[in-house]
């Protein structure tokens, strides 16, 4: 009788150890999780740096008119009226801008 309990109990514990080490959800699952927890955090290291960067530049858009002209000076190819707009011949410029600019720089036609 002694011998078949203790028998039975080395069973339940063996079963126990399986599921623990080997079954759904245990230490090897675990180490599974693990590594894909690793990989995806690494692979967010350069999104969390772009939104750190995109943070501040809404936060210096809000907060000075320095960070909105030089937006528009680099994308819009902006040119204040206090200012002289030289065209160097051999510079690439994108083709849009020239036409932006063109109307800044050309004289004017006084109106007849």
């Amino acid at each position: 009788m002694r011998k078949w309990l203790v028998m039975t109990l080395l069973a339940v514990l063996a079963l126990l150890q399986y599921e623990l080490w080997l079954g759904n959800g245990g230490w090897r699952d675990l180490q599974h999780v693990e590594q894909r927890v690793a990989v995806q955090e690494a692979a967010n290291v350069p999104m969390r740096e772009r939104n750190a960067r995109l943070a501040a530049e809404v936060t210096d858009l809000k907060t000075g008119l320095d960070a909105i002209e030089e937006r528009a000076r680099s994308d819009m190819g902006m040119v204040r009226t206090d200012e002289q707009f030289f065209w160097v011949p051999g510079v690439a410029i994108q083709n849009e801008l020239i036409g932006i600019n063109a109307g800044l720089v050309a004289p004017q036609e006084p109106p007849q």
